[in-house]
């Protein structure tokens, strides 16, 4: 695609697929759930047309990176997904260089530990979708919701191994990724039993979004059928692990120079109490070095492939501040 290059890294037990492309500063892109270093594309070509090297991986249990134990929900805690990156970016540049971070969803995620714990190796961080979530003594991410939204939220169907397996299972491969990425409701995803997606059974026609070929979905679906969801939603799956594991850092701050980007018709951004803590002065205080939140209007989840021109020029806007 356009002179991306494709290679492989030996890097914490696994192989990790890149996509890069460019010479310059490094710019390193951590996409989210359920995607591929592809969700970037737009964002590789034109960080690399203007002086950037860019590098995206495929993640843990993603894509073409091999290695991952997706029978082992222990292995997909934060410290191994932000050990991940730092295996790459010691790959990628020469001793003690720093880069910029870009993440999206499970990479903002990402993305927001790894400045935390190694704001050494960041020079800047461009998040999208997610805000940065502090430890919250009450519990993790998966049970608070499971507590708001019930058995039926996506996030509580996720946690029993095999159980979403088998459901989506129940579709092709171009089905899942189709229903997953045209979602423009800004309500929650509910994964009734046997009821399919947010009430929607598998042979429900589904209208791709004018950002999406066919062919970028047969790429991302082609992907899905090779490695299954298992790896995908084991993140989920290790969201307590992860929690006990970062009570550590229960009131640390993200010390990185950061830009943060979300769509006003997304999931995230309507979650109980998001809006409030992304608006005003709570995420301030958690991100002392937060340099402007921008709230995109009419805009989904998906905001970088959504809206690759405007997204592309808010993160070189920021990036050339540095």
């Amino acid at each position: 695609m356009e002179g991306i290059e494709h290679k492989t890294i030996s890097a914490n037990g696994l192989n990790i697929h890149i996509a890069q492309k460019g010479e310059g500063p490094i710019v390193l892109f951590i996409h989210g759930f359920p995607e591929l270093w592809y969700s970037w594309r737009h964002q590789i070509i034109f960080l690399a047309d203007h002086g950037y090297r860019a590098v995206a991986p495929d993640l843990r249990g993603y894509g073409d990176t091999t290695g991952a134990p997706v029978n082992d929900i222990t292995k997909f805690t934060i410290h191994h997904l932000v050990g991940d990156m730092i295996g790459v970016i010691d790959a990628i540049t020469k001793e003690g260089e720093k880069v910029f971070v870009v993440g999206h969803d499970w990479g903002a995620i990402i993305a927001w530990h790894l400045c935390m714990f190694r704001p050494d190796r960041v020079k800047a961080l461009v998040n999208m979708s997610v805000p940065f979530l502090p430890w919250n003594p009450n519990g993790d991410m998966a049970t608070l919701l499971k507590s708001a939204f019930g058995e039926d939220h996506y996030m509580s169907r996720f946690q029993e191994p095999g159980d979403i397996e088998a459901e989506l299972g129940k579709m092709s491969p171009q089905t899942v990724m189709k229903k997953f990425l045209a979602y423009r409701d800004p309500d929650q995803v509910y994964f009734p039993k046997g009821k399919g997606f947010r009430y929607s059974p598998g042979d429900t026609p589904v209208t791709l979004p004018p950002w999406l070929s066919e062919q970028d979905l047969e790429y991302f679906a082609t992907k899905l059928e090779k490695t299954g969801i298992t790896g995908a939603v084991n993140y989920y799956r290790a969201f307590r692990l992860s929690w006990e594991l970062t009570a550590a850092w229960r009131g640390a701050k993200v010390m990185v120079p950061t830009k943060f980007i979300i769509g006003d018709l997304d999931l995230t951004y309507h979650m109980p109490g998001l809006k409030e803590y992304i608006v005003g002065d709570e995420f301030k205080k958690d991100v002392p070095l937060l340099d402007e939140v921008v709230v995109m209007k009419d805009v989904a989840h998906f905001i970088n492939q959504e809206k690759p021109h405007e997204v592309n020029n808010h993160i070189l806007k920021f990036l050339q501040k540095f």
